[in-house]
């Protein structure tokens, strides 16, 4: 790669305009799921992008409201009592992010397993798919940043499909159908590196082709042109003081009250844990496989959401759509992620009536094609073949996320990952091998009770008149339980006339065994 601003300024250009028009919807829509403004949704894309973004250290994440987070944006709303004074949780939340990155609380990332993350992305993948489909035949009852299997319109994610194909609206079929075919000429490297068609990414073809084509019906089939719930829907402002109007404060009549704490911390962890699960992912998707620091992150997302909460804008968390979005368009820094913000904040204020023809049938097209690259089919196959101990995570934290939700199914999804890890280490543990009569028991890495179970079997097993090397060169810790064992095994060897011999025992092992 070349300079900052070198070669990779065009990529970087590029790819902010279709992270600015996947980001324009989801935080729209996650803003009005959450029950907040959604001034507010806009505002936290803004600040992620541009305040987030450019602390950060990561080069492709791309921050921004979370679909995560909008039950408990919604609940706390309503349990705090008001907008301003659940902004003033997000502001304290945000400096506990602050003071988690300090300390360097950022390095639980790094323990996520790898099975899990996989299956995060594609699940989302996944999601994103199906919860297009019926924006994509004009059936926008469900918010489109609603992620959640039970959704906020009392629907689930198949039932919203079976309505959308009775109730869709016709002119959006063509308008999808279109974006989909030159989303997937663009994907043909002659047709993306054109020199005068090339110049504008393919989703924003896709987007003009939308508006022309749903313009044009008004004049040869009015009935089949789309409006209202699905067209894109932001304020028109007249002007940037106007702008300033929109703006909501916090208010902190609460901060005394346990509450208030209990509304913050969530969202601080909540928050966290999204961030540190999307940067992992986002790191995974970076072809150039460069590292986030972890810590850092949080430390830029603490920033991000106390300005966010001082100006009334949702929580946001680095958001692994936008940086797929990001990844898959070719972004080359970070840079990419700061024009997106300031993308939303111009030309929101500059064209927001052009913005609002923009029909979300267009926009599915384009969501399409980011849930495809992340639940690509292969994948299922490449896991697989890893084995079981890495598909079945994989696949349970896919089922669970596509049937609860991000958070639900994550949580499932670590604690099935994290069974798994601790199986294949405990069966690492202990490895017992024969040869004419002659034993080797190697005890390895770390040997605790839970391996007493076995070990005692495999002991008993061995024949009368053996000879047994005892051997614990790679054990960094022998639990007090194994040494009860081992000792108990040496005491009574004589009376089988069995030959025991140690290596790698430390002399305080020695003593015990």
């Amino acid at each position: 790669m070349n300079g900052l601003f070198g070669e990779n300024l065009k990529y970087d250009l590029r790819s902010s305009l279709v992270v600015f028009l996947v980001a324009l919807p989801l935080c729209l829509g996650i803003a009005v799921a959450s029950g907040a403004p959604p001034m507010a949704g806009l505002i936290a894309g803004i600040i992620g992008g541009i305040v987030a973004g450019s602390i950060s250290g990561s080069h492709v994440a791309v921050s921004g409201p979370a679909a995560g987070l909008t039950v408990i944006v919604l609940d706390s709303i309503s349990s705090l009592g008001g907008f301003q004074l659940f902004l003033g949780a997000v502001v304290a939340a945000g400096l506990i992010q602050f003071l988690l990155g300090v300390v360097r609380a950022g390095v639980l990332g790094y323990y996520f397993p790898h099975s899990v993350i996989k299956g995060m992305l594609t699940a989302i993948g996944l999601i994103l798919i199906l919860k297009q489909i019926p924006h994509a035949l004009g059936y926008d009852k469900d918010h489109i940043g609603d992620m959640a299997f039970e959704q906020m319109d009392q629907h689930n994610t198949f039932t919203e499909i079976y309505y959308a194909f009775i109730y869709n609206s016709p002119g959006a079929i063509p308008i999808v159908l279109i974006g989909l075919l030159i989303l997937f000429l663009f994907e043909k490297p002659k047709i993306k590196s054109h020199k005068i068609i090339g110049v504008i990414p393919g989703p924003l073809w896709a987007v003009i082709a939308g508006i022309v084509i749903n313009e044009t019906y008004r004049f040869w089939m009015p009935s089949w042109q789309v409006g209202g719930d699905h067209l894109v829907s932001i304020p028109e402002l007249s002007s940037l003081s106007e702008f300033t109007t929109l703006l909501t404060f916090p208010d902190f009549s609460l901060v005394t009250d346990a509450s208030f704490w209990l509304v913050a911390f969530t969202i601080a962890i909540i928050a966290s844990i999204e961030t540190l699960l999307s940067v992992e992912a986002g790191d995974k998707l970076d072809p150039y496989k460069r590292i986030t620091p972890a810590s850092r992150e949080l430390v830029a997302q603490g920033t991000g959401n106390v300005l966010s909460g001082f100006v009334g804008g949702l929580p946001l968390t680095v958001v692994i759509v936008r940086t797929t979005a990001n990844v898959s368009s070719g972004a080359r820094t970070k840079m990419s992620a700061i024009f997106h913000g300031f993308l939303l904040l111009i030309l929101v204020l500059a064209i927001p009536g052009v913005l609002n023809k923009i029909p979300l049938s267009c926009l599915a097209a384009v969501l399409f094609l980011v849930g495809y690259k992340l639940a690509n089919p292969a994948i299922f196959i490449k896991e697989y073949k890893k084995g079981f101990d890495q598909f079945l995570p994989f696949v349970i934290t896919v089922f669970a996320i596509l049937f609860t939700d991000l958070l639900v199914g994550i949580g499932i999804g670590m604690v099935v990952g994290l069974f798994f890890v601790i199986k294949t280490n405990f069966h690492r543990s202990l490895m017992v091998t024969e040869l004419n009569g002659n034993y080797l028991v190697k005890l390895q890495k770390d040997v605790s009770f839970l391996n007493k179970a076995p070990l005692m079997k495999q002991l008993s097993t061995i024949p009368p008149g053996s000879n047994v090397v005892l051997n614990a060169v790679k054990a960094r810790f022998i639990d007090h339980d194994i040494q009860e064992l081992l000792h108990d095994f040496i005491e009574t060897a004589p009376d089988k006339d069995i030959q025991i011999i140690l290596e790698g025992f430390s002399n305080n092992v020695r003593q015990k065994v």
